[in-house]
């Protein structure tokens, strides 16, 4: 038992290493940027910190409860870059939009824009939030680890691997070419399969939840794409279109297929929660009740999914309002015609990203419980047969 589980970190271990290593060789590829600066003039982000206020002339934003509006004098030292330690007079215009209320001690981002080797200008861009941003990312891993405990741990490792996975797999593969939905898929496969097996390890329940979350993931894909079709929406539908298409001149990324991808990624954590939480359910009422048909394992997987399906679409239609909130005030706000709404780009997309993963989590209940009803007593027949069998604990 001992050396299987070494053998085991072993393997995780390479295959993490090799992982690694992939992510590295493919992201040091050569590749086209668009904010490049060279020569005398350029623009650079820099840590910085208020000395002092020397003087401003502000009043309550009239619209905004809690903002303030006018100029303020202020004397700022760089804390970062070539400049670092030098101390500079900077004015600093607080509007309704752009609101940084400077105060003595408070750590800012300054922009540095310089034109010459003696010439730069340094301005007040925004509040400096890394370190609260990395305070609430260490809270949520250590709650995770708190309170998940080993299992916890394990799904901070998949947390940290999926984001590993978008930042530096995903994207890249999108911006040099690949397709979108090759992408998503690769996407989703690493992460569904990763995630699961941190988890339960190689076992029935994580086996199921993995091929369930899987074809619920392609379902939901292949509904989105055939009701983009018909609906004739592409990703040339959004605001960004403009600066995707410029983009994509350049480095021949695939614009139309970045939509339905988004939509794929959007759907598996649904769907990934759906998968799981069917699997461990049929899972626990086998173990519970071994002599339970298959048939009687799949009506309970299906019986516990229809206690979920509500609140998970719920989740997806939800998620989507709140990301497209700003847009649908000005919707309402505007009075738009209901012929008008329906019909509108925007309107189609969200509807279409909405209905399809929800379609995709509903459908993933009796695949799930399916597939768990059929591989969970056979995985429980092997067990038995390798605990008596030649070779087996119990002959040893």
């Amino acid at each position: 038992m001992l050396k299987s589980m070494k053998i085991r970190a072993i393997l995780i271990v390479v295959v993490g290493l090799l992982f690694s290593a992939i992510l590295v060789l493919f992201n040091r590829s050569p590749e086209v940027t668009f904010n490049e600066q060279g020569g005398t003039s350029y623009v650079k982000y820099e840590k910085a910190e208020i000395v002092r206020v020397l003087s401003e002339s502000l009043e309550k934003d009239a619209t905004v409860s809690g903002l303030y509006r006018g100029t303020q004098d202020l004397e700022v030292k760089l804390l970062s870059g070539e400049h670092k330690g030098e101390v500079h007079k900077v004015k600093n215009y607080l509007s309704t939009l752009y609101n940084v209320h400077g105060k003595a001690g408070l750590k800012i981002i300054a922009t540095v824009d310089t034109a010459g080797p003696n010439t730069y200008q340094v301005s007040v861009y925004s509040y400096y939030r890394a370190p609260l941003l990395g305070a609430m990312i260490f809270i949520l891993l250590a709650a995770l680890c708190a309170i998940g405990g080993k299992k916890g741990l394990k799904s901070a490792v998949g947390l940290v691997f999926t984001f590993a996975c978008l930042i530096y797999l995903f994207i890249p593969m999108l911006y040099r070419g690949y397709s979108p939905i090759v992408a998503s898929i690769v996407i989703v496969m690493l992460t569904t399969c990763v995630t699961m097996f941190l988890l339960d390890g190689w076992s029935s329940k994580s086996l199921s939840a993995i091929l369930g979350t899987m074809l619920g993931v392609v379902i939901a894909g292949i509904i989105s794409s055939t009701a983009g079709l018909l609906a004739h929406v592409t990703g040339f539908n959004t605001n960004e279109s403009e600066s995707l298409i410029v983009i994509a001149n350049e480095t021949g990324m695939q614009v139309r297929g970045l939509l339905f991808a988004g939509i794929l990624i959007a759907s598996l954590g649904a769907i990934m929660d759906v998968g799981i939480s069917i699997a461990s359910s049929v899972h626990e009422v086998y173990e519970a009740n071994p002599t339970l048909s298959k048939r009687e394992l799949f009506i309970s997987g299906i019986n516990v999914g229809r206690d979920m399906m509500g609140t998970m679409v719920n989740t997806l239609i939800l998620a989507f309002t709140g990301a497209s909130l700003t847009s649908l005030i000005l919707i309402y706000a505007y009075n738009v015609p209901f012929n008008q709404l329906i019909n509108m780009d925007f309107v189609a997309i969200e509807v279409i990203q909405g209905v399809s993963g929800s379609i995709g989590v509903i459908l993933t209940v009796p695949i799930v419980a399916y597939i768990s009803s059929r591989i969970m007593p056979k995985f429980k027949k092997d067990e038995t047969r390798d605990e008596t069998g030649d070779g087996s604990l119990a002959s040893l």
